[in-house]
């Protein structure tokens, strides 16, 4: 069999976050792995086909690595955005935000003329009352829209949405319903937001038209060009896909194995809670773990297993220890929900423990963490295990006590760093207060007790960009352009470091990404300007040309 020549990318320079060779200016490639790196005296030994000089003006890094996304992101372009901030779409091409509720009606009011079936359900995304003045966007607010036609908003968090009126009517939604999370005016009526799965799940073709374009092929293609156009070559799709359900394994594989899907994919098993027996969860454990050893290829990844455990800070159902909320919504019940109740908690981390699969658990409050830190050390002195990895998810209000246990137990931190900028003001204000909102998403403290961390856009939560994620770690600023937290800011070093290298960490693949080292997979990104000469300010405005994976270079779409 015939040898695949080697091929020589000369660049201005090569961050390669190998502290043994920290930088060179040519990087060798065969096939879809690195074979040399080093400097132009070094072409020769290298016997190169072919040197080019594309890039002389870039700078080439390790892939950056999104560790907890969703494939969800790519879905949702399907459906009008009625976001605040102005978004980018995969194809590059840029929608404006709605500032106001007047602006989201109006979009919505767009849409609808140009619906023709009555049926058919008008879904929307991207809401975040948070930012709107005036009352809560309500029901009252979408029948504007449409008194006939059945109308689901999905919020920015993801773990709320608002309907209209005849969507409940069609739905049963009523005052006698009991589900959780139906919120309700002073009357005691439903007033059509729906907080959390389970609420939201009773709008009949509302999450579950989201569902099925989550499942289409284009959704993955359009997830893998998002993170292409922001210089990411791995990105986790955490807990969003079904693999319990037919087709979905089939479905990734279409996709990843075509040889021009840029990027790699990590897909972690939902944990979906089939009763709560332990042969039950067990069985779960069974199967992500056949997955993990018999389904692998080389864009497609598993052997994580994520858990849901509270919900969102700025919809105000994540789990906070006292004094909870400063400013929550009329009516709402002083602390958030439970996704998966605290006392299940330890039995379900131990069997995915004790099946050697690692553990990625949603964590937005302190509460929560607690729960999934008490559980992480029960299932250790039941079943001790090195280099687990189980990592808190979100990790936005953990203490510097929960962080020095992490330390301690060998747990990983993946950190919403973006909240600072998109949310912090309205933290500081509304959610929970300046002193508590100073210390969030606290990466310096996590830095100083030893927890090895990434930091993540948790997209489509926020927009996916791992230099504006790095942005937000390292200046701490707000939309308002006040700097939260001073002292949880951190060096650009070691936000390169979140988005590289131990991120692979996490996802247990440093020993194949994260670093450009000879035999590891030839993962790049090319930028336009070193991440570590830019002002710290200027960070997230880089301009990224693409990437590589596998050998295969990726160019980022522009509108």
């Amino acid at each position: 069999m015939t040898e695949e020549p080697i091929k020589v990318y000369r660049a201005k320079k090569i961050i390669t976050m190998d502290p043994t060779t920290p930088n060179a200016t040519a990087i060798a490639v065969q096939g879809d792995r690195i074979v040399g790196i080093g400097n132009e005296d070094d072409f020769n030994q290298w016997d190169a086909e072919a040197i080019d000089y594309s890039f002389d003006d870039h700078v080439l890094l390790p892939g950056l690595i999104e560790a907890h996304s969703h494939v969800m992101s790519g879905a949702l372009w399907e459906f009008p955005y009625v976001g605040f901030y102005d978004r980018e779409d995969p194809q590059g091409t840029t929608w404006q935000g709605c500032r106001d509720i007047e602006s989201v009606l109006e979009q919505l009011i767009r849409y609808e003329n140009h619906m023709s079936d009555p049926d058919d359900a008008l879904i929307a995304w991207g809401l975040d009352p948070i930012f709107l003045q005036g009352d809560r966007l309500v029901a009252s607010h979408l029948d504007q829209v449409s008194s006939t036609r059945p109308i689901f908003v999905l919020h920015a968090s993801g773990h709320l949405a608002t309907v209209n009126s005849e969507m409940m009517r069609r739905s049963g939604i009523d005052r006698h319903t009991p589900t959780p999370g139906v919120a309700r005016n002073a009357e005691g009526e439903p007033n059509g937001e729906l907080q959390e799965p389970a609420a939201m799940s009773l709008a009949v073709n509302g999450l579950s038209t989201i569902w099925t374009a989550i499942m289409s092929p284009e959704a993955k293609w359009n997830y893998a060009r998002e993170a292409r156009n922001c210089g990411v070559t791995t990105i986790a799709d955490l807990g969003t896909t079904q693999l319990t359900m037919d087709g979905q394994l089939e479905a990734w594989r279409e996709a990843t194995d075509q040889t021009n899907y840029p990027a790699r994919v990590v897909v972690a098993f939902g944990h979906r809670d089939s009763g709560g027996s332990p042969a039950d969860i067990d069985d779960l454990a069974t199967l992500a773990v056949r997955l993990r050893d018999e389904e692998e290829t080389a864009k497609l990844r598993f052997g994580i297993v994520k858990l849901i455990l509270d919900g969102s800070i700025q919809g105000f159902t994540a789990r906070l220890s006292p004094p909870y909320y400063v400013d929550p919504p009329q009516g709402h019940p002083g602390n958030g929900l439970w996704l998966i109740p605290p006392e299940q908690m330890p039995q379900i981390v131990s069997s995915y423990h004790r099946a050697g699969l690692t553990v990625h658990c949603h964590c937005n409050g302190d509460e929560a963490s607690q729960v999934f830190i008490d559980a992480v050390e029960a299932a250790l002195l039941e079943h001790p295990r090195d280099d687990h990895r189980h990592t808190v998810q979100h990790c936005q209000l953990t203490t510097t006590s929960q962080y020095q246990k992490m330390s301690e137990l060998g747990m990983n931190a993946n950190i919403f760093s973006n909240h600072i900028f998109y949310w912090g003001d309205q933290h500081a204000a509304r959610t929970v207060g300046e002193d508590r909102a100073a210390a969030m998403d606290a990466c310096a403290t996590a830095e100083r007790e030893n927890v090895k961390f990434s930091i993540h856009s948790d997209s489509p939560i926020t927009p996916m960009s791992q230099l504006h994620t790095m942005w937000c770690a390292v200046n701490r600023k707000t939309a308002s352009g006040r700097t939260l937290g001073p002292d949880e800011r951190i060096s650009i070093h070691k936000a390169l470091q979140a988005c590289t290298i131990d991120a692979a960490h996490q996802l247990q693949m440093d020993n194949e990404i994260g670093s450009l080292e000879v035999g590891k997979l030839a993962d790049l990104s090319v930028l336009a300007s070193d991440p570590y000469e830019v002002p710290p300010e200027e960070l997230k405005d880089i301009q990224v040309w693409g990437t590589m994976v596998g050998g295969i270079f990726h160019q980022a779409a522009s509108e």
